[in-house]
């Protein structure tokens, strides 16, 4: 367990998520890194990008990118500090708040609608793997 979004958060979850069988079946299918940016705000100082590449129910590498670092990933999300965190604690669904633009997605949407329930279990596997916010 770690507190989100911190270095050791990103890599317990990169551990989480190869080590889940629920994952590992309903991501089967999934080829595709993503990078996450969570934008400073509501007490949150600076804005952090939670790179992963996922791949078939395995997350290949996991991290934070460093300041002004940039990575072309399949799909580049961005959300407020608030947004991403209510998304976490299960306060607001991740895809009402895509659908809502709440959060921003660039890159290759059509991965995401065809593969709702990876995504769900992604945040699933983000929830449980958390104990506290920075």
């Amino acid at each position: 367990m770690a507190k989100f979004p911190t270095p050791d958060w990103v890599q317990t979850l990169c551990e989480k998520l190869n080590s889940d069988d629920k994952y590992a079946q309903i991501a089967r299918n999934w080829e595709g890194d993503l990078s996450y940016q969570i934008e400073a705000g509501d007490g949150f100082t600076e804005s952090v990008t939670c790179y992963f590449d996922l791949w078939h129910g395995k997350c290949r590498a996991a991290y934070i990118l460093e300041p002004g670092q940039e990575i072309k990933a399949a799909l580049r999300i961005k959300g407020s500090y608030e947004n991403s965190s209510r998304i976490v604690k299960g306060e607001l669904d991740a895809l009402q708040a895509l659908v809502t633009r709440k959060l921003s997605v660039q890159g290759n949407m059509a991965l995401i609608m065809r593969n709702v329930p990876t995504v769900l279990d992604f945040v699933r596997c983000c929830r449980e793997v958390t104990d506290g916010f920075v």
